[in-house]
C-alpha cells in the first residue's frame, strides 16, 4: 500500500550479512533466485515469514485502556492519553495499524509466491510438507493482519457505505497501481475467511511428535508419508507457530467483529456464525468443563509461578491458546509498581472499573441485594477486584508491603503525591509478578509472556454471540448456552457460590440484561489486556464516560467524578485511514468525520 514500505522490503530481500550464503561475497547481494534455494540456506525465505510474525500487534502490551473508562495514566506523553483527551486525528493516531499490517501482508504475499520454489530440506517429500505448513502459516498470518486492519480502520465512508480496506493478495511491485479503493467490509471478511480456510487445510491442529505405530494419526491431507517425515515438518519443534487450532480461534475473533453492532446493523446470521466458530474452539479444549477445571490458571495465568517456570518453548498453560515467547525481565513491574516499590505507577485503574466488580454474592453494587457498604467498599467484593487492582491498604511486592493510596497518606503511593503516583487512588495489579524486586540493591527479574489468545476470551465471545443469536439459555446446535458460560466463569472467580448466583438466575430470561452482564464480565476478565478500547467501539457504546477516581481522607471515601474527561466524537467509533495515505491516493476514501 505504501511505496516507502515497498522500498524497505526490497532492501530486506536484497541485502544480507551472511557472506557464506551468496556469490560473489563482495557484492553481498541476495536475489530471489529459486535456483539458489538450497536446503542449507532456507533460513533466508523463512526469515520473510518471520517478519509476518514480528508484526502481529498482540506481540506487545498496548494498554489502550487509558483511552477508555477503565484507566488513566500518569505518563503525560502516552499516545492513548492524548487520544482520549481530544488529540486524536488522522495524522496523529497511536492506534494506527496501516503501515505495520500492510508491511506484514506484503511479506506474506512474497512468501506465498516463493514458498513452492524453496528446497526446505533435502528429502523432497519432507520439503513438500514444509512448504504446505509454511504456506498455511502465511495465509493465517495474512488473515490475522487483515483482521487488525479492519479493527483499526474499517468504518463508514463518506458515501455512507461500510468499508473495509484494500485487499492485497499478491506481492506489490514498483510497477503496480498503488491507488486502490477500499473493499467493502463484508468482502474483507470473506477474504479473511478464505485465507483461514487455506491455512486450516494445510496446517495440523497442533504440532505434536508421533511415534512408531501412530501412522494412522497422520492426517490424510498429507498423503503417504512416514512418521519421520511428518515429525520433521509438523513436530513439537514448531510449537508456538500458527496452527490449525489458532486459525480456528482467529476465525472466531473475526466473526465476533463482523457480527458486532458497529459493523452489523441487522444480520442475525452473523451472530450464529460467531457463536458456532467460538464453540468449535471451545470444544477442542473440553468445552465448558475447561473453564471450571482450570481455576487458578484461568484467573492468574500471569503469576502462576510454578506453571510459568515449567513452560517449555512453545508449550501453553491450560488457559492459553496462543502466546509469544517468554522472557526474563521486570519491565511491566518497573512501569506499574507503585513508587514505594520503585515503580512508575503508570496504569491507574478507575473508580468506574472498580464499581464494575460485583459483590461476592454476584449482585452489582448498585443493587440493594448486593450488601455493598460504601464506607468499606473493598470488603465482600468479587475476588477478582483485589487480584487485578491494587486498592488502598492491600499488599504488594516481594515483602507484601502495605500500599497506602490515600490522599492524606504519608508515602508517595498516595493520590497525586508525585509524578509517578496514582491519579485515581488505584494501581494496576493484574499482569504483574509480585516476586519481582525493583530495589536497586537487590533487583530481580522473573519470567513473563504475552498471550495472543486466551480460552476465556473465546468463551466470552461465545457467550456474547450465543445470547444475541438464541437468547440467554439457547444453545443452537451446541451443548451450552450464554448463561452456562457466564455461570462457569463467575463460579471460577468465586462469585455467587453461597446463593447459587441469584443475580445471574434472575436475568436468565432477559436478553438485554444478559447482554449487559456479558459485556461487564468481558470488561473484568480481560481488563488491561487491550480489549476495552476496541470493545466499546464495536458495541457502538458510549465513549465519553469520564474517568473517575477516589480520594481517601481520614478513612472517608469521596468519589472524584472526573479525574480525566473523555473527548470523543460519535464518528470516532471507527478509526481513520491515515491522512498521508488519503493525500497520496485519490481512490482511498476516508471514514466519515475524519479529515
Amino acid at each position: 500500500m505504501n511505496k516507502g514500505i515497498l522500498k524497505f522490503l526490497a532492501c530486506i530481500l536484497l541485502l544480507t550479512s551472511c557472506q557464506d550464503l551468496i556469490e560473489p561475497a563482495q557484492e553481498n547481494n541476495r536475489q530471489l533466485d529459486p535456483n539458489a534455494y538450497l536446503p542449507s540456506d532456507s533460513r533466508f525465505p523463512f526469515g520473510i515469514l518471520l517478519n509476518g510474525y514480528n508484526r502481529i500487534p498482540s506481540n506487545s502490551w498496548s494498554f489502550n485502556d487509558v483511552a477508555t473508562d477503565d484507566a488513566v495514566t500518569n505518563d503525560q506523553n502516552n499516545g492513548y492519553l492524548k487520544m482520549a483527551t481530544g488529540q486524536w486525528t488522522a495524522n496523529n493516531n497511536p492506534a494506527n495499524q496501516w503501515t505495520n499490517c500492510y508491511a506484514g501482508i506484503q511479506y506474506m504475499n512474497i512468501m506465498l509466491g516463493e514458498v513452492d520454489k524453496v528446497k526446505w530440506v533435502a528429502d523432497p517429500v519432507a520439503s513438500k510438507l514444509f512448504a504446505m505448513r509454511i504456506k498455511g502459516e502465511a495465509f493465517g498470518i495474512r488473515a490475522l493482519l487483515m483482521y487488525n486492519l479492519l479493527q483499526a480502520h474499517a468504518g463508514v465512508g463518506k458515501g455512507g457505505n461500510m468499508l473495509g480496506v484494500p485487499i492485497l493478495t499478491k506481492t506489490q511491485t514498483t510497477s503496480d497501481n498503488f491507488n486502490l479503493p477500499r473493499a467493502s467490509f463484508d468482502d474483507c471478511i470473506k477474504q479473511i475467511y478464505t485465507d483461514l480456510d487455506s491455512a486450516d487445510v494445510r496446517l495440523p491442529l497442533d504440532y505434536l511428535n508421533l511415534v512408531s505405530g501412530q501412522e494412522s494419526q497422520i492426517p490424510t491431507k498429507y498423503g503417504s508419508v512416514t512418521i519421520e517425515q511428518y515429525n520433521r515438518a509438523f513436530g513439537v519443534t514448531f510449537s508456538g507457530l500458527l496452527s490449525g487450532r489458532i486459525a480456528k480461534a482467529i476465525r472466531a475473533k473475526v466473526a465476533l467483529l463482523a457480527a458486532s453492532p458497529a459493523f452489523n446493523p441487522n444480520n442475525a446470521n452473523k451472530w450464529v456464525d460467531a457463536a458456532n466458530y467460538s464453540a468449535q474452539v471451545l470444544n477442542l479444549n473440553g468445552g465448558i468443563n475447561a473453564i471450571t477445571s482450570n481455576v487458578a490458571s484461568g484467573l492468574t495465568w500471569y503469576s502462576n509461578t510454578a506453571e510459568i517456570a515449567a513452560l517449555k518453548d512453545g508449550a501453553n498453560p491450560p488457559e492459553i491458546l496462543w502466546r509469544n515467547n517468554w522472557g526474563e525481565n521486570r519491565d511491566l513491574e518497573q512501569a506499574n509498581f507503585p513508587p514505594t516499590l520503585f515503580g512508575n505507577g503508570r496504569i491507574n485503574p478507575t473508580q468506574n472499573l472498580v464499581d464494575a466488580f460485583p459483590t461476592v454474592n454476584g449482585f452489582p453494587i448498585s443493587d440493594p441485594s448486593s450488601g455493598f457498604n460504601p464506607n468499606d467498599p473493598y470488603s465482600n467484593r468479587d475476588p477478582r477486584l483485589k487480584m487485578f487492582i491494587l486498592v488502598n491498604g492491600a499488599t504488594a511486592g516481594v515483602n507484601n508491603t502495605a500500599i497506602n493510596t490515600a490522599a492524606d497518606g504519608t508515602t508517595n503511593d498516595g493520590l497525586n503525591k508525585v509524578a509517578t503516583s496514582t491519579r485515581t487512588g488505584y494501581y494496576m495489579r493484574k499482569l504483574l509478578r509480585q516476586d519481582v524486586n525493583l530495589n536497586p540493591t537487590s533487583s530481580t527479574n522473573q519470567r513473563h509472556y504475552k498471550p495472543h489468545i486466551r480460552y476465556t476470551e473465546i468463551a466470552l465471545s461465545y457467550a456474547e454471540a450465543a445470547n444475541e443469536a438464541w437468547g440467554p439459555t439457547g444453545t443452537g446446535t451446541n451443548a451450552y448456552s450464554a448463561f452456562d458460560i457466564l455461570r462457569a466463569i463467575r463460579r471460577r472467580a468465586g462469585i455467587g457460590l453461597a446463593n447459587n448466583d441469584a443475580y445471574l438466575e434472575s436475568i436468565k430470561n432477559n436478553k438485554e440484561q444478559m447482554r449487559q452482564l456479558i459485556r461487564n464480565e468481558r470488561r473484568l476478565e480481560l481488563c488491561f489486556e487491550g480489549f476495552r478500547f476496541w470493545d466499546l467501539r464495536r458495541w457502538d457504546a458510549n465513549l465519553t464516560e469520564a474517568a473517575k477516581g477516589v480520594s481517601i481522607r481520614s478513612g472517608a471515601y469521596t468519589v472524584l467524578p472526573s479525574v480525566e474527561s473523555r473527548v470523543f466524537q460519535n464518528y470516532m467509533k471507527y478509526g481513520p485511514i491515515p491522512y498521508s495515505e488519503v493525500l497520496k491516493y485519490s481512490a482511498l476514501e476516508q471514514n466519515q468525520g475524519w479529515n
